[in-house]
């Protein structure tokens, strides 16, 4: 099997820019595809790390996957199915799955932080813990972790090579099929969870919930369900209502739910859908309901939109103790008659569960960075509602560091945007942050052959992720009427112009550690020298700077990507890429 080891914007390549954006996107010179090919086997010695990773990579058909669950929406018994098949050919049984003790989480926004809350709090009870989310921010193997911490490289690449080998040597009597990368990586989940033995699986849905390959769980302890909002509309419909229903499809029938308070017609849907399925649904009370000898309850993780997210993981996290440690007894109830909702009863919490919850730690959600001079505030925002909450919490904790800072502040936007989200809304939410620069840079880390192969994407194609860098800008400019409609040149030296050069507070870079370089100017020591360089900056652009080379700190808010956010730590925290 070929594996595809994608290179992008190699050192000392220009870019050709046209006026006209579909003739620079169809003449750009410097974008060079490199192909290296690795014979993947079913034997295991010898298999390396990246070996694994490369070969995963091969699965990445998000895009193909995503038109097939489009077709079949109508049909999910189909990717059920499918996916119980393709468990079955992995060794394992939907049966099995049920020995993991499962807590099934969804929601459009805080899904993510509600599972690390509920699986720092049990592992605080001293159970071995297994949890499972997406996307991973720099490594893959963090999407499947063990007692909080991700998978070692070594036991990542045994289990992978012992999946992947009898998903191989079955594909030929089943039509040559494999299963898609998020699929074969939640089947890779179940069975380390499995074979080391965890006493207990936190699953985070991946997206939706009725369809999700995740659903193939068919006997969890209890279910979540986050704050919910509007995103992936062309998978789960274009309303609250449609996604709720979605939503709910991983209620099961006699399975405790749980929701936070949801806008009235999403709520609606979810009491229809818990009856319909005979799953007894509980409305989470506020987190300031709770309290501990200590009064208010403690977040590790920042951002007044965390409590609802950690009082739903006290209530997973309860039920799932006391059927743990009472078996015998139903709480909450889980009758089939008790259906619809409830509203939930607070409750005070252990100290072991006030602990976890202030332990708890999820990097690049409300995440802040301080080296020297330099603070990068890391928020994987990218739909309205989280960047709603993320620009509240940015503007509330940036301006507690203004207030320390010895002097003035110069304050950085690096955005990106994916997808179907629209970027021009949630740009248009930052614009009060009152940002001295707006920088824009494709979910690429770095423009040298070396880059990781954990964060390489073969769904979207480098001119059309520049292209959409370009139209953010432009979207940025649209929001302030002192701009024109022009829009500035990528920022590379030796470049055509796409239109004469003007002053502006926005630029475009080729990537992720083009854009931090220029923007820290050297004052990050962990970005290391700025004279090394992979690209040559314009010197107009250079003298550009100076503000920031002249501010007693800079600030720079890293948002509206995911995937943006793990490229930049990639390079900010080294130790993540070990």
């Amino acid at each position: 099997m070929m594996v595809c080891m994608f290179r992008v914007l190699q050192s000392g390549s220009v870019f050709a820019a046209r006026l006209r954006k579909q003739d620079w996107a169809r003449k750009l010179a410097g974008l060079s595809f490199g192909y290296y090919s690795t014979k993947t086997a079913p034997q295991i010695p010898g298999m390396e790390y990246q070996d694994a990773i490369c070969t995963l990579n091969t699965l990445q058909t998000n895009a193909g996957a995503l038109e097939q669950v489009r077709r079949e929406r109508s049909h999910p018994q189909l990717q059920l199915q499918a996916m119980r098949g393709f468990l079955e050919r992995a060794g394992l049984t939907v049966e099995e799955l049920n020995h993991l003790n499962i807590i099934h989480v969804t929601g459009t926004k805080g899904k993510g932080s509600t599972c690390a809350f509920t699986e720092q709090i049990l592992r605080s009870y001293g159970f071995r813990t297994g949890f499972y989310s997406s996307p991973h921010l720099v490594q893959v193997r963090e999407r499947i972790r063990i007692n909080g911490q991700p998978i070692g490289k070594e036991l990542f690449t045994k289990y992978f090579w012992q999946v992947y080998g009898r998903l191989d040597e079955t594909k030929d009597a089943h039509g040559g099929t494999m299963p898609a990368y998020f699929r074969f990586l939640t089947i890779l989940a179940f069975h380390v969870f499995l074979q080391e033995k965890v006493d207990l699986a936190v699953i985070e849905v991946g997206i939706g919930g009725a369809y999700d390959c995740t659903n193939i769980i068919s006997q969890p302890w209890v279910c979540g369900i986050s704050s919910l909002g509007i995103d992936h509309t062309q998978i789960l419909g274009d309303t609250i209502e449609k996604i709720a229903w979605q939503k709910g499809g991983i209620f099961k029938p006699g399975v405790p739910a749980f929701t936070t308070k949801q806008p009235e017609h999403a709520m609606t849907v979810l009491k229809e859908r818990a009856k319909d399925i005979g799953c007894p649904l509980w409305v989470c009370p506020d987190l300031e309901d709770y309290q501990g000898d200590c009064g208010p309850l403690r977040l590790g993780l920042a951002g007044l939109h965390q409590h609802s997210n950690a009082a739903l993981a006290l209530q997973l996290t309860h039920v799932w103790l006391q059927k743990r440690c009472l078996p015998d007894k139903s709480f909450p109830s889980t009758t089939a008659e008790n259906t619809g909702s409830l509203q939930a009863k607070s409750f005070k919490p252990s100290p072991i569960m006030v602990k976890g919850l202030a332990d708890t730690e999820w990097p690049g959600r409300n995440q802040t960075l301080r080296h020297g001079a330099v603070t990068y505030f890391l928020d994987g925002a990218h739909t309205m509602r989280s960047m709603q909450a993320c620009v509240q919490w940015f503007r509330e904790t940036a301006a507690q560091h203004e207030r320390n800072a010895t002097g003035s502040v110069a304050r950085v936007l690096l955005f990106n945007a994916t997808g179907e989200r629209d970027s021009a809304a949630m740009l248009k939410l930052l614009v009060p942050c009152q940002f001295d620069f707006v920088v824009f840079c494709p979910n690429i880390t770095e423009a040298i052959a070396s880059c990781n192969a954990d964060q390489q994407n073969f769904n979207v194609s480098v001119e059309n992720m520049l292209t959409r860098c370009l139209d953010n800008e432009r979207s940025w400019y649209l929001h302030h009427s002192r701009r024109d409609n022009t829009v500035s040149q990528l920022l590379i030296q030796d470049t055509l112009p796409m239109v004469p050069e003007k002053t502006a507070d926005t630029l475009v870079f080729p990537c992720i550690l083009s854009a931090l370089q220029w923007i820290t100017q050297g004052r990050d020591p962990v970005l290391g020298d700025p004279a090394n360089r992979v690209f040559t900056v314009k010197p107009s652009i250079t003298a550009k700077a100076a503000p920031l080379c002249d501010a007693a700190e800079i600030h720079i808010l890293i948002t509206g990507s995911l995937h943006l956010v793990g490229g930049a730590l990639k390079h900010l925290d080294p130790a993540s890429s070990k």
